[in-house]
């Protein structure tokens, strides 16, 4: 987790015009377990002229806010053993630093979890990664925040003493707090905290008088890290300011506009005929952004996701309804961007439940609730085994298995892929060794593992791998890696670097799902593989017919070509193994050999000499 595009440059606001000059300099604390990001925000907050506290871990944390208590803190949320949730409520609770402000650091960017993190008391939240202006300017406003309700305390204490004076001065005072706190600095839009006021409100209405109904746009920019990026955070903050005065021009004057932060806008439209006005009014919004934005020297076209939720009676708060207009927007997301979603119940049950899953994977990486299938893979000239493929399973306590299709890509989504993509890694990597030490294979016996597009990204994979095959005193020979094409076109220059090295080592690589993504010649040429893997989706279609080969034919050519193996996965027929044969297909796999076998199966199929 680390902070990317830092902008060092200082901000207007000074700390010596935040806190009065008769008191200690201002004491910020700034937990994560990453170094990197500590030393980073530390060195930065520091030449503003603040005084930095620094903290690895939530133990850590709570020993040094004890030790003397800070003016802010500045917490990551994924931290092990006690995350930044975790450390925001036990400090909540207690009186003495009940009123510390917390801003939450995290990559974590779910709608649920910054509900979360305002749940427990949390005063702020940013979404990794994002450049050091910003939390500058977040943190100056916390502190403004707090010193002017210092100030506001003092003058209550002398009240007494100069009424008339001092009530006017408070009366100004809470009047440009007001206006502080509920107007975003950049656009001069409402911020969320008044968008949230206006939403309780219009609930409050439509529980008065139903006959009012309301709707509430969740608005996303896509591709909107691209222009901070590649043009710089000063033509994205142009691009924030042209935005909002563009969609300002859709509505009336009734109508809510909302900056609710980073590159997200709401729009709480009150005076709705039916919810087919609303859906013209988004489809109205989506052709405004067909037009480019002229910024500086730059054209930029820039497209919105929306989502949109329907005010109704049982909303018991206006959170909720933001929250699930935010669900929408993801899903039209989801579905291909530049688009609109309506709020469905079952998001919101999909949203559990996908929380719920991120949750139990985290106890089950603690408790080792997983284990590891593998699948024969079949030399077809011999018909004997020739490796396997480790797979994962995860049989989970209370709801039985659960299929990788369901818990991988929320592993991913939350970053826990790379503690369960090193955990296979080395599970199955002992695993074989065991068995040569067994004498169950022979040394030439190989694993296939699959690497995810999140890990092959890892700066460490090099690293890890090196050290989990000396740890298992297990050849390089003996492992293959299989990976995706997305996840080397996600990065070609950094993937031509990795698979270079680990071809260095002489780890094999496989091309795995091949002819469902980019299937490019060329960087095939670029990336060259030891093996190709057909998709199972080619494989399903073969029938013992020349009409069904389909470009099955074409992607053994092209790997014989290249000097590559191929390996056919999703076997399920004897017609599909003869016609693999015919066309001099090196390997395969699939369930006509034999489904994924625990580590005892496995051995009792070896050892029984079968081949087919």
């Amino acid at each position: 987790m680390s902070y990317n595009h830092f902008d060092t440059q200082s901000s207007h606001i000074q700390p010596s015009d935040i806190q009065p000059s008769d008191i200690q300099p201002i004491d910020i604390l700034v937990v994560d377990d990453t170094a990197e990001n500590v030393r980073l925000l530390s060195t930065m907050l520091t030449r503003e002229g603040y005084q930095v506290r620094k903290a690895i871990n939530g133990q850590l944390a709570l020993t040094a806010v004890q030790a003397r208590v800070p003016d802010l803190i500045l917490l990551d949320i994924m931290m092990p053993d006690m995350d930044g949730y975790a450390v925001c409520a036990y400090l909540k609770e207690m009186p003495h630093t009940a009123e510390i402000p917390v801003i939450f650091l995290s990559a974590l960017d779910d709608a649920f979890d910054k509900v979360k993190a305002f749940k427990v008391g949390g005063a702020d939240y940013m979404t990794k990664p994002f450049h050091f202006e910003e939390v500058l300017a977040r943190v100056q406003h916390q502190l403004a925040l707090r010193t002017a309700e210092q100030k506001i305390h003092r003058l209550n204490v002398h009240l007494e003493e100069r009424v008339i004076e001092r009530t006017q001065q408070l009366e100004i005072a809470n009047a440009r707090l007001l206006e502080m706190a509920l107007c975003d600095s950049l656009t001069q839009l409402a911020n969320r905290a008044a968008f949230i006021d206006r939403l309780d409100a219009a609930l409050n209405q439509l529980k008065a008088q139903p006959d009012l109904p309301f709707a509430v746009l969740f608005l996303d920019c896509d591709r909107f890290k691209i222009v901070n990026d590649s043009l710089g955070h000063s033509v994205g903050d142009q691009l924030l300011m042209a935005i909002a005065q563009r969609l300002k021009q859709h509505l009336k004057h009734t109508d809510t506009l909302a900056r609710l932060g980073g590159d997200e806008f709401a729009i709480l439209l009150t005076q709705i005929i039916d919810p087919d006005s609303t859906i013209q009014f988004a489809d109205q919004i989506l052709a405004a952004f067909a037009e480019p934005f002229a910024l500086a020297d730059h054209q930029v076209f820039i497209n919105v996701s929306i989502g949109i939720a329907f005010g109704k009676i049982d909303y018991d708060k206006p959170e909720h309804l933001l929250r699930d207009a935010d669900t929408a927007m993801y899903h039209a997301k989801a579905a291909g961007k530049a688009q609109y979603r309506i709020f469905q119940t079952t998001m919101h049950r999909v949203a559990l439940q996908l929380l719920q899953t991120e949750s139990d994977l985290r106890r089950a990486i603690s408790q080792q609730e997983f284990s590891l299938n593998y699948q024969p893979i079949v030399a077809l000239d011999s018909g004997k085994i020739a490796g396997l493929e480790a797979l994962i399973r995860w049989n989970h306590p209370d709801r039985g298995f659960i299929p990788p299709s369901t818990f991988i890509p929320v592993a991913e989504e939350t970053g826990l892929i790379g503690e369960i993509g090193t955990w296979v890694l080395r599970e199955a990597c002992h695993q074989i060794r065991n068995w040569q030490k067994q004498g169950v294979i022979d040394p030439t016996f190989s694993v296939s593992v699959n690497l995810s597009a999140r890990q092959f990204a890892q700066l460490n994979l090099m690293q890890q791998i090196t050290h989990i095959l000396a740890e298992a005193e297990l050849s390089p020979r003996c492992l293959k890696l299989e990976v995706t094409e997305s996840a080397i076109m996600d990065n070609p220059k950094s993937a031509a670097d990795i698979l270079a090295k680990l071809r260095q080592q002489q780890i094999q690589l496989s091309m795995d799902d091949f002819g469902t993504g980019y299937s490019s010649l060329s960087y095939l040429q670029s990336f060259p593989m030891d093996y190709l893997k057909i998709d199972r989706s080619f494989v399903m279609s073969l029938d013992g017919t020349e009409e069904q080969l389909g470009l099955v034919p074409i992607i053994v050519k092209i790997a014989q070509t290249m000097n590559m193996k191929v390996v056919a996965e999703g076997i399920e027929t004897p017609q599909q193994l003869a016609q693999l044969r015919s066309l001099d297909c090196d390997f395969g796999q699939g369930y006509f050999f034999s489904k994924p076998l625990t580590a005892e199966k496995v051995v009792e199929l070896i050892t029984s000499g079968c081949h087919w």
